[in-house]
């Protein structure tokens, strides 16, 4: 599809963060080969909050693959509920957002929940006896060149990359060969797909649909994505107002980053921006 870009069409609607009211405004385009386009505050790092949690899954999923761990093993505060790695990742462990909030039976909603990543990257850690920014750097971070990206703190949330940086992750999305074809498929293939849930910002959603770490666009309404992107599309947003999706049908995936934390603007500007970049790759 991307031979056919509009690349005048492109770099137009690229140039719109610039409109942003938004202190450090980048944003990418790619492919399965390259960066199509970029604009702006591309390699300035920046935090990108719960951004991080798709990394921090990539990280415990490659030990997943390798062996080191197994999804379906019981993992967590409501394990002997039946709670899973798998459910931990797919955000339906029963777990409050934060640690020690309350807890549900595990598989009958989808929780949005910092603690369950939190939890799930302990639990990779204390299996692999290494800290998990090592964990991260070594299966993740490195493999994709991303030399900017920082985790300190909170793998669910305390990560600080760049524009750049977030764009080679987007592209192992659309590509399998560079995280390897298992962890991509977890990546990006639906898990628990009938849970609904409430999509933080964007109210609740019957189906809330998610693969193991990112969100899945489905027929969601009102959403991020706007009106352009395929179903299968996955993606994540982050608090301080940072963005990213791949779309494996149109074959391209976006990375931005604002320096402003998510509220209306975001609610506003993602969508417009998400709809004009498929617009030019699709001329």
């Amino acid at each position: 599809m991307t031979q056919h870009m509009d690349h005048d069409a492109l770099a137009v609607a690229l140039a719109q963060v610039d409109g942003w009211e938004v202190p450090h405004a980048g944003v990418a385009v790619v492919d399965v080969d390259s960066v199509l386009g970029r604009h702006g505050a591309t390699d300035r790092v920046l935090p990108i909050a719960s951004v991080a949690k798709p990394l921090t899954a990539a990280a415990v999923l490659a030990d997943v693959a390798a062996g080191r761990l197994d999804l379906d093993e019981p993992v967590g505060p409501t394990a002997a509920e039946g709670a899973t790695l798998r459910h931990l990742l797919g955000h339906a462990a029963g777990l409050d957002f934060e640690p020690g909030g309350r807890t549900m039976a595990p598989g009958v909603r989808r929780v949005y929940s910092n603690w369950g990543y939190e939890v799930a990257a302990e639990h990779a850690a204390s299996r692999a006896g290494a800290p998990f920014a090592e964990l991260l750097h070594e299966r993740v971070l490195g493999p994709l060149g991303m030399a900017n990206t920082t985790l300190d703190g909170s793998p669910a949330w305390a990560v600080t990359s760049t524009v750049e940086d977030l764009a080679r992750f987007v592209r192992a999305l659309l590509d399998p060969s560079l995280l390897g074809a298992e962890v991509h498929a977890l990546l990006t293939t639906p898990t628990f797909p009938e849970l609904d849930g409430v999509l933080p910002g964007f109210g609740r959603q019957r189906p809330n649909g998610w693969s193991l770490a990112l969100e899945v666009r489905g027929a969601k309404d009102p959403h991020w994505g706007g009106t352009r992107l395929s179903p299968r599309t996955v993606g994540h947003f982050g608090r301080s107002g940072s963005l990213v999706w791949a779309d494996p049908d149109a074959g391209i995936g976006l990375a931005s980053l604002s320096g402003r934390d998510f509220d209306d603007w975001a609610r506003i500007a993602w969508p417009a921006l998400n709809d004009d970049v498929v617009g030019a790759l699709a001329a």
